[in-house]
């Protein structure tokens, strides 16, 4: 994958939801572990799963970021593990 289709490929997933983006970072998985996909297939792919996986994770920390300013408005300030 070259510079310009990976930038295509990022602006594409910041468009998508957490649960599209999951959906197709399952897909990208199974097509890895499925090991019918040739090197550089491989490599296009996990590139794209990478890119995925750290949409999801910014979406998750936002929502804990949220989640935190809500706890702090209504006054319950506590530390809790998600």
């Amino acid at each position: 994958m070259n510079d310009e289709e990976l930038s295509q490929f990022k602006e594409k997933v910041e468009s998508m939801s957490f649960e599209e983006s999951m959906a197709m970072l399952e897909q990208l998985v199974e097509k890895l572990e499925s090991g019918g996909a040739e090197l550089d297939e491989s490599l296009d792919i996990y590139e794209k799963a990478v890119v995925l996986r750290n949409h999801c994770k910014s979406v998750l920390e936002d929502g804990k970021r949220r989640i935190r300013k809500i706890m702090e408005t209504s006054g319950e300030i506590t530390e809790t593990d998600f």
